[in-house]
C-alpha cells in the first residue's frame, strides 16, 4: 500500500519548521532523501535543518556540497534542537537512530517517518510508508509532486544517487518501470548519470581498494557455494588506510560467484561488535533473518548489529542463515 499523500501535505501545512533525520552510518539513500526533502520543504516556504547522528562519509561529501547537513555533538548540541516536526527518512528503528534516538524521544515536536522499509518500532511517529518502493529517494520524489515542487538539479543529483544506489544501480529485483519513469525525469531536471556514477564508484582510495581486496580474500562459502560470507575487524580499516563506509557494497562483490544464494558480511565496528548485512537472491527472507539480530531491512537486502568477537557473532548467525538458505533452497 503507498504513501496517502494526502494526509502527508495537510501534515505538512502545520508546520514551519523541520528537523530532519536518518539513520546512523548513513548511505546514499539517507543522505539524498535529506538533502532532496529538504529543498522541497524550503521551496514551500518551510525552515529546514538536517542533523545526523554521524558524520556523511568523505566518499559520499559530493552529495552536500554545501554542507547543510550538521552532526549532533561536533555542529550542534542537543539542547539547541527545536522544530515543529522532527521528520526521519530511510529508517523505522530506534537502533538505526544512534544518539540522535535520544532527542527524538525527548522532544515536544511532532514526528512524521517517510520510509520504506518493512520493519518498524514505535517512534511515537506519524507512518507514511511504502514497502514497495525501491528507495526513499523515490518516495520524496512523490512528495514533490504532492506538494507541487517542481524538480531541481540541486535537489535531483541526491535522489538520483538514493535510487541507483538503493537498487545496486538498477541491477535489483526492486526495480519497476515506474523506477525508470522516475528517473528520465530526474535526468531531465539535469542529473548527468555518468558523473554521478563517476563520484560514486571511481574516486576510490587506495585504502578502498586494499579493503575490498581484503575482504574478497577472506570470503568462504557454505551449502556448495549456496551461502557466502566474510569479515571485516575494526584494526583492518587502519592497517590498509580505509574507512568504515569504505565497505558500502563490498557484500555484492561476493553475489558475483555462479550458484551463490545468499551472502553474509560481518563489519567490526569502531566502538565494538559487528554491523551485519544480509543479502539473498532466493526465497531467504533478509528482513526476517536481520530482525533475529536486532535489524531490518528488505527481503533482498537487509542489516542488524550484535556485540561480541567476530568468532562470538558468526557463532550466533550463521547457523540461522544456513537454515535459512536451506529452507529456501527447499521449497525451490
Amino acid at each position: 500500500m503507498g504513501v496517502q499523500w494526502k494526509a502527508f501535505v495537510d501534515q505538512i501545512s502545520h508546520y514551519e519548521s523541520f528537523v530532519l533525520v536518518s539513520h546512523i552510518r548513513p548511505d546514499c539513500d539517507a543522505l539524498g532523501s535529506e538533502l532532496g526533502m529538504a529543498e522541497v520543504l524550503r521551496t514551500v516556504g518551510k525552515k529546514v535543518r538536517i542533523i545526523n547522528a554521524h558524520r556523511t562519509p568523505a566518499a559520499l561529501q559530493f552529495l552536500d556540497p554545501a554542507g547543510n547537513i550538521e552532526v549532533l555533538g561536533d555542529d550542534v548540541e542537543a539542547e539547541d534542537i527545536s522544530a515543529d516536526c522532527i521528520m526521519i527518512l530511510d529508517t523505522s528503528a530506534w537502533a538505526q537512530l544512534g544518539d540522535m534516538g535520544d532527542v527524538i524521544r525527548s522532544s515536544r515536536a511532532d514526528k512524521i517517518v517517510l520510509d520504506h522499509h518493512v520493519g518498524e518500532d514505535e517512534l511515537g511517529a506519524t507512518m507514511y510508508k511504502d514497502y514497495q518502493a525501491e528507495a526513499t529517494g523515490h518516495l520524496v520524489v512523490q512528495a514533490a509532486d504532492a506538494l507541487g515542487v517542481s524538480l531541481t538539479r540541486s535537489m535531483s543529483v541526491p535522489l538520483f544517487a538514493a535510487i541507483a544506489t538503493d537498487t545496486g544501480w538498477f541491477r535489483f529485483g526492486s526495480v519497476t518501470p515506474e523506477t525508470y519513469r522516475v528517473v528520465a525525469r530526474l535526468i531531465d531536471a539535469g542529473v548527468v548519470p555518468s558523473e554521478v556514477y563517476a563520484d560514486l564508484y571511481e574516486r576510490d582510495t587506495l585504502g578502498r581498494l586494499r579493503l575490498r581486496g581484503l575482504i574478497l580474500s577472506r570470503t568462504q562459502s557454505e551449502l556448495d557455494g549456496a551461502l557466502m560470507h566474510t569479515y571485516v575487524e575494526k584494526e583492518d580499516f587502519a592497517k590498509v588506510g580505509a574507512e568504515p563506509n569504505d565497505t558500502e557494497d563490498a557484500i555484492n562483490l561476493t553475489l558475483a560467484v555462479q550458484g551463490t544464494k545468499a551472502a553474509v558480511i560481518f563489519v567490526g565496528q569502531i566502538r565494538g561488535g559487528f554491523k551485519l548485512s544480509f543479502r539473498s537472491r532466493c526465497g531467504m527472507d533478509c528482513n526476517e533473518v536481520a530482525r533475529k539480530f536486532g535489524g531490518g531491512g528488505h527481503k533482498a537486502a537487509a542489516g542488524g548489529f550484535l556485540e561480541g568477537t567476530l568468532d562470538d557473532v558468526r557463532g550466533r548467525v550463521l547457523p540461522v542463515v544456513i537454515e535459512a538458505v536451506q529452507k529456501a533452497l527447499a521449497a525451490e
